[in-house]
C-alpha cells in the first residue's frame, strides 16, 4: 500500500484559470480542505470543508437596525421605508447602511430574512402591516395588527427568499394609520436580519 502526499490537486488543464478546480491545504494546515477555482499556483478560495462540514468562502450573513435613537414619525396610510442605518454585523459588506437601507447580496442562493417593527406613538393607531420587498416591489408580507389601538407592539415579516447574487435587494417597509404613528428604534425592537441558508 502506498500513500500519496500533496498539499494542492488541480482538476483540469484548460489554460483558462477558471474553467479549473483545485482542492488544496492552506500553506499551514489547519484542519480543512480548500476548493478554489482557478490553476494549482493561485486558486481563488470559494469554499472549504472541515469537521462540521462543508462552508461556502463567502457566506453572507446581517443585522441591522436604526442607530439615531427615539421614535421615527411615518406618514399615516402609506408604505414608508424602514431606516436601518447601524450594523450590528455585515459580514460580506453587503448591506447599505447609508443610502438605500436594502441587501443586496453577492453570492446566489436561498436567504432566511426576519425583519421585526416596534410600533410607538402618543395619538391611536388602527392598522400596522410590516413587510419585506423585493426589487422595490411588494413581495412577502408579514403580521397585519388592525381594528385596535396597539401602539407599543410589534409587527415582524419573515421569509425564504432566492437572491441571484448580483441584482436582487431586499427591504423592510412598514404601513400604519391613525395619528401620531412612529417607530421605535431600539435594537430590541426594530431590526432587520438575513443569512444564507443555501448558495444556488
Amino acid at each position: 500500500m502506498s500513500t500519496v502526499k500533496t498539499k494542492k490537486v488541480q482538476l483540469g488543464t484548460d489554460a483558462t484559470a477558471s474553467n479549473n478546480f483545485t482542492i488544496y491545504q492552506p500553506a499551514t494546515p489547519d484542519g480543512t480542505l480548500r476548493i478554489g477555482v482557478g490553476n494549482a499556483d493561485s486558486p481563488t478560495e470559494v469554499g472549504r470543508f472541515n469537521s462540521n462540514g462543508y462552508k461556502p468562502a463567502t457566506a453572507p450573513a446581517f443585522s441591522v437596525y436604526n442607530g439615531t435613537g427615539g421614535n421615527v414619525s411615518v406618514s399615516t396610510n402609506t408604505w414608508t421605508k424602514v431606516i436601518l442605518n447601524t450594523e450590528e454585523f455585515d459580514t460580506n459588506n453587503d448591506f447599505d447602511s447609508t443610502t438605500n437601507y436594502r441587501f443586496t447580496p453577492t453570492v446566489a442562493g436561498y436567504y432566511q430574512i426576519n425583519g421585526m417593527i416596534g410600533t410607538e406613538g402618543s395619538g391611536t393607531t388602527t392598522r400596522t402591516l410590516a413587510m419585506i420587498r423585493k426589487n422595490g416591489g411588494e413581495f412577502k408580507f408579514g403580521d397585519d395588527l388592525s381594528g385596535n389601538t396597539h401602539t407599543g407592539s410589534n409587527v415582524g415579516a419573515n421569509a425564504l427568499i432566492y437572491m441571484n447574487g448580483s441584482t436582487d435587494y431586499l427591504e423592510l417597509w412598514i404601513y400604519m394609520t391613525g395619528t401620531s404613528t412612529h417607530y421605535n428604534t431600539s435594537l430590541q425592537r426594530t431590526y432587520f436580519q438575513g443569512y444564507l441558508v443555501q448558495q444556488a
